[in-house]
Order: structure tokens, then sequence, then C-alpha cells
């Protein structure tokens, strides 16, 4: 174990942890704070910006006005959150990335979950692409307007390198990454560090889960289609002999507390066994090993699997959650189409964005210029909560609505 005499160095941190006081720092050069460490701050800024507060009307699987019960994207970050912090501990890692990176993930989240993100990945096939992760990477590096000196949050460079890989290493990044990398490079086609990596798992542990209870309660899942998974099967069996009178909620959540604990534990002893393994001296090493260090065990990525085929089937494809799907792509696509066309319409401070990224396009005539307005358009569509997106689209779309 690294001796440190750092105020803010946590206590039982193993050598392959990220050290705040060893970070490489912001594209903006700061002084430290007194108080916080680097990553402590970067969470704060997470947690204090605007995108992250619209994350509780946006949404998973259903619209906001559906129930208040279900999920949001606000809930689902809180919740990986929490899963990360505990990892992250467990393995003597740094906490404060770790969750910071996990309130982070969905920032680039369209309204109306993947059914607008589809939407408007489509509107810009051909005008640049759209990808939500890379889409929450412009939020905390450029969209965010908060301070004086700087555009976005100036987040230290391995906070911006977990989101920027949170899905892996990078060979072929977007335009706007691989600018952002000229300047400040985050080393996309290597691994993350074990804090990134424990974040992105956290992610599939929370959404698997909760999926299911989100699913259930809703009436698109029944627990006798959960029998014939392998994972959730046994957890059913077993809460329900233990508890053979236990009432159909406390049913479900004893079941989903259970599986949760069950792939924590598994991504521990797997993750614990990869280290052992590659015996990392440092977060540069585990970012050299060419491989994840952080993962479930073969057999429990098997059963995750089998549990995502039946979420896929029975919640995501349900007719219900597809007559949704298609109002929301509908209100996407129709907004999108008529801001390209019309910017007028958009915001005073947009419009003026449209200017600005089509003089540096050399002008609105071209394909550059459309793409340069385009993207304004997708960062304004992309940035709106599932209820101003519903509202936008009946001031613009219903005659007989007030503007």
């Amino acid at each position: 174990m690294v001796q440190t005499s750092s105020p803010h160095a946590p206590r039982g941190r193993a050598p392959y942890a990220c050290r705040p006081e060893d970070s490489r720092g912001r594209l903006h050069r700061e002084a430290e704070s007194a108080t916080r460490s680097a990553f402590q701050r970067d969470r704060d800024r997470i947690v204090h910006a605007g995108a992250f507060r619209k994350l509780q009307y946006k949404t998973q699987v259903f619209v906001y006005h559906e129930g208040d019960y279900y999920r949001t994207r606000l809930t689902h970050s809180l919740e990986v959150a929490q899963i990360a912090r505990s990892l992250a501990r467990a393995l003597g890692l740094d906490e404060d990335l770790a969750e910071a990176l996990a309130l982070a993930h969905d920032l680039g989240h369209t309204p109306f979950g993947h059914a607008g993100e589809r939407s408007l990945r489509e509107a810009m096939r051909e005008l640049g692409g759209f990808d939500h992760n890379e889409q929450a990477f412009r939020v905390v590096t450029r969209l965010e307007a908060r301070y004086a000196e700087f555009d976005g949050l100036n987040l230290t460079w391995e906070t911006l390198e977990g989101l920027a890989k949170h899905n892996g290493p990078l060979s072929a990044p977007r335009d706007s990454l691989a600018r952002f990398c000229e300047a400040f490079d985050l080393e996309l086609a290597g691994h993350a560090s074990a804090e990134a990596q424990v974040a992105a798992l956290a992610d599939d542990i929370a959404y698997n889960n909760h999926d299911i209870d989100d699913g259930l309660r809703a009436g698109l899942l029944e627990i006798e289609e959960l029998r014939a998974v392998p994972l959730v099967g046994a957890v059913l069996e077993e809460v329900e002999g233990a508890y053979p009178a236990l009432e159909r909620g406390r049913l479900i959540h004893e079941t989903v507390r259970r599986l949760i604990g069950l792939m924590v534990d598994d991504l521990l002893r797997e993750t614990r066994r990869r280290l052992a393994e590659a015996a990392p001296d440092s977060a540069a090493a585990v970012r050299a090993l060419g491989r994840p260090v952080v993962a479930f065990s073969e057999d429990m990525r098997q059963k995750e699997r089998a549990l995502r085929r039946l979420l896929y089937e029975r919640v995501y494809r349900h007719y219900k959650v597809n007559r949704m799907t298609q109002k929301a792509e509908r209100v996407v696509g129709e907004l999108f189409a008529l801001y390209l066309e019309r910017p007028d319409c958009l915001p005073d401070a947009w419009q003026a964005a449209v200017a600005e990224a089509e003089a540096a396009a050399g002008g609105a005539a071209g394909q550059a210029g459309r793409q340069g307005r385009a993207r304004v358009v997708a960062d304004y569509i992309a940035g709106m909560t599932d209820r101003y997106a519903l509202e936008a689209h009946e001031k613009l779309f219903d005659p007989y609505s007030r503007l």
C-alpha cells in the first residue's frame, strides 16, 4: 500500500486505485480546493449541473406522466452511484471518482429514453450522427454554461476519460471527441481506470434489476415468466421457500434485492481474481492490461444475457411500450425537422448558437453549414425533458395550442 500524507487520501486505498492528488489535471487550470479532493469536486459539479436536474423528468422505459413510481434517469443515476460507490469501497478504489462517473453517465440521454435517441440518431444519420455517450461528454465539456472562465464543467482528466470510455476503448471516436482529445488527450484506444469500469458495470446491475421491478409493477411482465430465467428463477424459489405467504410487492422487492446482491458478489469475486492474477501496482497498470479488470464471471455473464433477452422481449418490446415508443419517436423527429428548417423557432440563445456554428463552417449554405446547424438542434432537443418536448411539440404542431 502506498502511503500518502494527502488530507484527501481515503483509508484502505489499493495501489491500483486512482489518486486525486496524482490527477492529470483539468483542461483549464484551477486552484485546488482546500476542503475537497479533485474527484469530490467533479462529483459536486455534476450534481449542481442543470443537465443533472433535468434527469428527474427524463425516463428509462416509461414516459414521465405514466406514473410517479417508475424510475427516471435521475433515480436510476442515484441507484447506479450507490452500487458503484459500494463496489469501489470493497475494492479499495476511489469512491468519489466512481460516484462521479455513475452520476454523469446518463447526462447525454434524450427525452423518452432509447426511443428518443433512436429518432435523433436517425435524424442525424447524414449530419454527423448522434450517440448519448458522446452527448454526455459534450454536456460536461461544452454545453453546461455555468462558469465565467470556461465552457462545461472542467472536470479532471480521469473523470473525462471514464465518461469517454463508458463502453470501453474507442478506436474511431466521433469528431467532437476526437477534436477535444487534440487539446487534452484522453488516450481513447486504451482501457479506462478500474473506477470507470466499476461505474459501467454498476449501470448494468442497476438497470437489469430495476427494469424487472418496473416491468412487474407496470403489468408488462408476470412473476411466472421469471421462473424460467436461470438467475431470477432460483432467487424467486429461494424467497418463496423462506417466506411462503409473502405478499406480491414484498416478493418483488426481496427478489430484486437478492439479485443485486448476487450480481455484486459475483463481480467482486471475479474482479479480485483478475486483480490477483494481473497484480497491477498502479492505475496506469490497470489501463495497460489490455483487458478489463472489473468483470462478471462467465457464468454470470451468461445468466445476465438470458435476463436481458427476457426484458427485451417482454418489457422493451411490449405493445404498450411500442405505442409510447412510436409517439416519442414522432415527437422527436418532427421537432428536429422543424427546427432544422426553421431555426428562427428556437429560443434566442440557441438561434445565436446556430449562427455561430454556421459561421464556423463557412456559412449556412452547403453540407458543413447544415451539419453545424443540425448539431445545435440536436443539442437543444437532447437537453429537453419528456415534459418539455411534449409541450414544445404541442405548441408547434397543434393550431389550438397557446404559444
